[in-house]
């Protein structure tokens, strides 16, 4: 039997858990989080990632073992090299992270896939998440930053929306937590961290910042998603746990503009990147 591990790995963490394939949901009594530097050397970076993945899967037998990974861009997902030449993991520039990996493990480097991050979170949704059968999906997060990503019926692809033009600048700028933030000093005078703050404000800023929240999502929405034809919208992130608070006028400006597209908020949240890495190591090893 294949023993499948998903693993996230961002900036300051490397999450991830054993899959069931058949029931296409995380193990959790097998959850394993810990931290990471991304701005620590090359060693220490490979040390700790490789004792983590150890530690979440030292009851499975190593050749039956199949790895999907959730990685930041820029890489080369297919051969599994890091491109980041800036920001979080510098050390990694150009260094064969699959081979490093499958090397310190003694497995095979075919048991290993690479992943973008925000293509896995619609690849889990589409695993064993919300969307699952559709045939034309787009994804997006609504976080501390803005991810967007579309499945054509074969592919998930990542499709670096976040800096579209935009109003009078671009899209994140709009529709990431910032804005909150921002729109809610502009008002208020005072500070929040982020949309969970805001449920506790008076009942008028609150309806007038998520009024304001879903005209601009619906902009983008009638503005570039569209041009995709997709059957369903999913979305994740932390804004999306506010999606009632907004959802009225959001549907309210697409259907203005004749737009009936279903939307689905993501029930597996910060799980999806995992269940997506391990999905798609499912269909690549499936393919080839």
């Amino acid at each position: 039997m294949q023993n499948v591990v998903g693993i996230d790995i961002g900036g300051s963490h490397i999450t991830m858990a054993q899959i069931d394939p058949e029931k296409r949901e995380i193990i959790q009594s097998t959850y394993v989080r810990e931290h990471i530097d991304s701005f620590e050397s090359r060693e220490i970076i490979f040390s700790e990632w490789i004792s983590t993945i150890e530690k979440g899967t030292d009851d499975l037998i190593k050749n039956h073992l199949l790895i999907g990974i959730a990685m930041p861009g820029p890489f080369n997902y297919e051969n599994g090299t890091s491109l980041m030449q800036q920001g979080k993991f510098i050390d990694l520039y150009q260094i064969n992270i699959k081979d490093e990996l499958a090397q310190r493990l003694s497995i095979s480097d075919k048991q290993i896939q690479f992943v973008n991050d925000a293509a896995a979170f619609l690849e889990g949704e589409l695993f064993g998440g919300c969307v699952q059968g559709y045939q034309r999906a787009f994804g997006i997060t609504l976080g501390t930053g803005l991810g967007t990503t579309f499945y054509d019926g074969s592919t998930v692809t990542d499709e670096d929306l976040w800096n579209s033009a935009f109003r009078d600048s671009i899209a994140e700028d709009y529709l990431a937590t910032r804005w909150f933030i921002k729109r809610y000093t502009e008002l208020t005078g005072e500070k929040i961290l982020g949309t969970k703050e805001l449920l506790d404000a008076p009942i008028e800023i609150q309806a007038k910042i998520f009024d304001e929240y879903a005209d601009s999502f619906a902009e983008f929405i009638i503005k570039y998603v569209m041009h995709y034809r997709p059957e369903v919208l999913v979305i994740g992130g932390n804004i999306a746990k506010a999606y009632p608070y907004f959802k009225e006028k959001f549907n309210e400006n697409l259907a203005k503009n004749n737009i009936n597209l279903p939307v689905k908020i993501s029930a597996i949240f910060e799980d999806a990147a995992i269940l997506g890495a391990a999905g798609y190591a499912l269909k690549k090893v499936q393919v080839n």
